[in-house]
């Protein structure tokens, strides 16, 4: 999971997730994140409470932006939406399909954009459906890899601050592949172990956007004093995979109860890595040597389908 706090960077097939304190700040990612797709002349889907429709109808309509744009705006609620889906307190997959793969499905083969808010995963956490709220989230992913949309969901902060349950808020970050909006940062959580993992690809903005997804966990875990040292060593860590192996690569950031933060990257590639003694002119072969130099601690595992290098922080 990455993270980002400019909701306009979410593009087709993206899932990402919002946690926020109060509707002002929600609506202010979600509007632009319709507002895109309406613009487009395409399709935005909206399943949310009764109050958040509203509100949402409400100031797209003082933009005037569905008159302009020629877009199709449809609404759900979500509370029906949940009492539909349940079955004992699980999700049935099937009502699923009926209920939201068709409907997205149907929106997709327009051949416009589609962008899909959904707070029903909210109302379910609320309600202490955890285990069903994640369970939809992992039947969306399914369904992204079916038809070609962007899907925008949100939990109130307070929400998961009351849950307290550090396993269940992972969980729910390691289904979306961006955060948007403000750094998460959970008061009651603080003290806690923490685990954050996305993979990236690479070609393109693969490291970039590694770097970004540690440094903005950092800013969020208030501890932008090393938010310096491990920009470098994961962009050296990131551009060793991508020159060397050459494959996908996961970026896992951890934090301990003491407070001690490891930055690591796994690849599909069995070589162990091999700092190289570069000359004065090149222009590469240092990485190794700058993660050395700024880290407490670095070290590689070698495993049966790859290898993880990982960086200790310094204090």
């Amino acid at each position: 999971m990455a993270l980002t706090t400019d909701p306009a960077a979410i593009a087709p097939h993206d899932h990402v997730v919002q946690f926020y304190d109060h509707d002002d700040e929600l609506a202010g990612g979600v509007i632009p994140f319709l507002t895109e797709a309406l613009n487009a002349g395409g399709v935005a889907i909206v399943i949310a409470t009764e109050a958040h429709r509203r509100d949402f109808a409400d100031r797209l309509g003082d933009a005037g932006v569905r008159a302009r744009a020629g877009g199709s705006l449809l609404m759900l609620d979500a509370v029906e939406a949940m009492n539909t889906l349940l079955i004992d307190g699980r999700v049935a997959p099937h009502r699923f399909d009926k209920l939201i793969g068709d409907l997205i499905r149907e929106a997709a083969e327009r051949g416009r954009p589609v962008h899909a808010y959904g707070e029903i995963v909210a109302v379910m956490w609320d309600e202490g459906h955890v285990t069903a709220a994640l369970e939809l989230e992992g039947l969306w992913n399914g369904l992204r890899r079916e038809a070609e949309f962007s899907l925008y969901c949100a939990y109130p902060l307070t929400s998961m601050e009351a849950e307290g349950d550090v396993d269940a808020f992972h969980a729910v970050c390691h289904q979306h592949s961006a955060v948007v909006g403000a750094p998460v940062a959970l008061p009651r959580l603080q003290d806690s172990a923490l685990e954050l993992a996305c993979t990236f690809p690479w070609t393109g903005r693969g490291p970039t956007d590694a770097r970004r997804f540690v440094t903005d966990t950092l800013a969020a875990w208030g501890r932008a004093d090393l938010i310096e040292d491990a920009a470098v060593i994961t962009t050296e860590l990131a551009a060793n995979a991508v020159l060397h192996a050459r494959t996908d690569f996961t970026i896992t950031i951890s934090r301990r109860p003491d407070g001690a933060i490891r930055v690591a990257v796994r690849d599909a590639s069995i070589l162990p890595p091999r700092r190289r003694d570069a000359r004065p002119f090149e222009g590469s072969g240092r990485g190794l040597e700058l993660v050395e130099a700024i880290a407490a601690g670095w070290g590689a595992d070698i495993q049966s389908d790859g290898k993880v290098v990982w960086a200790q922080l310094p204090r």
